[in-house]
């Protein structure tokens, strides 16, 4: 079966289970060891990808970096592509814009994605990530990934 043929139905083909296990092997830099980004649930059209931020991902102030949220957004995006076109890891970000709301600190976060529009080539995203007891949003992302023709 070919994974793509869901793309406009926007239906899952691969599992939370699957992701992680894709990202652990195919990607293993991500995480180097620990479980730090990870996928938490998959839905028809978006995920969720949490953060388990520590001492390693804060700046100064004791704030989770830009950089660490950043990637949580970007690693959304690509949960997002993977678990609706199945394993194609050389699906790449083309574009990634972020907006910092408030601060976070140390803690989880969460990324809600979704998809905007999933096409032959492109699949347009947003990430809205929260965090604290009040699970406010500290941060919105907008990215695109380029997805590449099936062989």
């Amino acid at each position: 079966m070919d994974m793509r043929a869901n793309r406009n139905a926007l239906i899952p083909v691969m599992t939370v289970e699957e992701i992680n296990a894709f990202l652990t092997k195919e990607f293993p830099q991500l995480n180097q060891g620990s479980s730090d980004y990870m996928a938490v649930e998959i839905h028809p059209g978006g995920c969720t990808v949490r953060l388990d931020a520590s001492e390693r991902h804060l700046r100064p102030g004791n704030t989770i970096s830009g950089p660490a949220l950043f990637a949580l957004a970007d690693i959304g995006g690509y949960v997002c592509a993977l678990s609706h076109i199945g394993p194609v890891g050389l699906a790449v970000t083309t574009n990634l814009n972020i907006n910092f709301m408030r601060k976070a600190e140390a803690g989880r976060v969460e990324g809600h994605c979704r998809i905007l529009k999933l096409g032959k080539s492109l699949m347009v995203f947003d990430t809205e990530m929260v965090a604290g007891p009040d699970r406010l949003t500290i941060a919105h992302a907008t990215g695109t990934y380029s997805i590449p023709p099936s062989r």
